[in-house]
């Protein structure tokens, strides 16, 4: 597997670099890569089918100045910024019956996480919901894919060291929510973990067998993805 530490210079661009590489994989041969950013500013994604007046306080992020974005993969509500450290798996799926569909591909990718993510921390990590890494029943990573014919996109967050009362201020209480968070504020239901950056890449990068690559990046999709989709309010506002 191909290893890529790349964090472009805006969110639109971020989030078009993930699309861009699974179109990318869904076309060509080649191997799958793990990517890993990190926002140097806070603005917040929203999950495909999530509605922005359902989910978020767009009066809050407008005194902020914080925009407000749609990824092109399921899932909830996030915020990213500083101390969220972001990874993309973009991985081949043809004949490979542990990424067959969604189902089990959520298992084969979550437990690899569960897993690294014990033997970093020293505790027990547990998987809840549908692809949340939790230290009991709080919540310090969530995430989601998409999959075209030949190639799939799981990506998701780590808190290590977020701003919490801004995602507060920023979020209203999911439309959705897991049975374990049981109604929980934000603050009440995440954590962060408190560790660098550097020692969750090495242990994930361990874990896929990713080395460092002449990996191609396809700036020019980037970004066209990035001007024509994810900065319109069409893309962003859709629902």
């Amino acid at each position: 597997m191909n290893y890529l530490d790349l964090t472009l210079d805006s969110p639109a661009e971020n989030l078009a670099c993930d699309e861009a590489l699974l179109d990318q994989l869904d076309h060509d041969s080649g191997d799958g890569i793990l990517r890993f950013w990190e926002a140097q500013r806070h603005f917040v994604v929203v999950g495909y089918a999530n509605r922005v007046q359902s989910e978020v306080d767009q009066a809050a992020c407008e005194r902020r100045g914080v925009p407000i974005l749609r990824r092109c993969t399921g899932g909830g509500t996030v915020l990213q910024g500083p101390g969220c450290l972001n990874y993309s798996l973009i991985l081949r799926v043809t004949d490979d019956r542990a990424l067959g569909n969604i189902p089990s591909t959520n298992r084969f990718v979550m437990e690899r996480h569960r897993e690294t993510f014990e033997r970093l921390l020293n505790q027990p990590v547990s998987v809840r919901g549908c692809t949340d890494l939790t230290l009991g029943d709080v919540k310090f990573s969530g995430n989601a894919q998409r999959r075209k014919r030949n190639a799939l996109l799981f990506h998701g967050t780590f808190l290590l060291h977020s701003d919490v009362q801004l995602l507060s201020e920023l979020l209203r209480m999911p439309t959705q929510q897991p049975a374990y968070r049981r109604k929980r504020s934000h603050a009440a239901f995440v954590t962060n973990l408190n560790i660098s950056a550097e020692k969750v890449r090495d242990a994930l990068k361990a874990a896929w067998k990713a080395s460092e690559s002449g990996e191609t990046i396809p700036r020019e999709m980037i970004g066209r993805l990035a001007r024509d989709k994810y900065v319109t309010s069409e893309w962003n506002f859709k629902f």
